[in-house]
């Protein structure tokens, strides 16, 4: 365990990914970190135990989102210029850690929904989904990324992320803003 963030840079996913993208002029900027090692062996029972583990991200941003939520009663109390640029971040931070946790949770190993998947499928369909897990990287972004732009070049409309990850992450939002009182 560290707090060296330097730890976590994968030379791809954290350099050379964004780069490209931002190089490319993308209408997004999209990377990732290496993962944070888990020792198995401190899991009493490490398939149910690795479903908490991997949980534990999107549960942390659903979590942030709904702190944010509750700060945004906070805001009629500041002045208006503090007030507006709380509120800008507030928005933002909602907006951000459930877009995270939604896409997190996407049913695909190494992201977290994958390994819960793993986790809570019967071996036989759990086991064909975890040998994914080294490939996952490169589908999420030939789906979400590679498949659109290739789609748009071609006049075809492909927006699998509106689908995906939009509409569950919108309506998130909304259950978190009405259930905090913030709607």
């Amino acid at each position: 365990m560290t707090f060296n963030p330097l730890k976590h840079v994968d030379p791809f996913g954290t350099i050379a990914l964004p780069a490209i993208l931002i190089l490319a002029h993308a209408p997004f900027l999209f990377g990732y970190a290496k993962p944070v090692p888990v020792r198995f062996e401190r899991l009493r029972n490490p398939r149910r135990d690795m479903v908490w583990v991997a949980a534990a991200g999107p549960g942390m941003n659903l979590l942030m989102a709904t702190v944010a939520a509750l700060l945004l009663h906070t805001v009629r109390f500041l002045p208006t210029g503090a007030g507006q640029w709380l509120l800008a971040n507030l928005v933002h931070a909602i907006e951000l850690n459930v877009l995270l946790a939604v896409f997190n949770l996407i049913p695909l190993p190494p992201l977290d929904g994958g390994r819960v998947a793993v986790g809570v499928l019967p071996n036989a369909l759990a086991a064909p989904l975890a040998r994914l897990e080294r490939y996952g990287i490169v589908i999420v972004i030939a789906v979400f990324f590679v498949l659109p732009v290739v789609a748009a070049r071609t006049g075809a409309h492909f927006d699998v992320f509106t689908q995906i990850i939009g509409r569950p992450t919108d309506a998130v939002i909304k259950a978190i803003l009405f259930l905090t009182g913030t709607h």
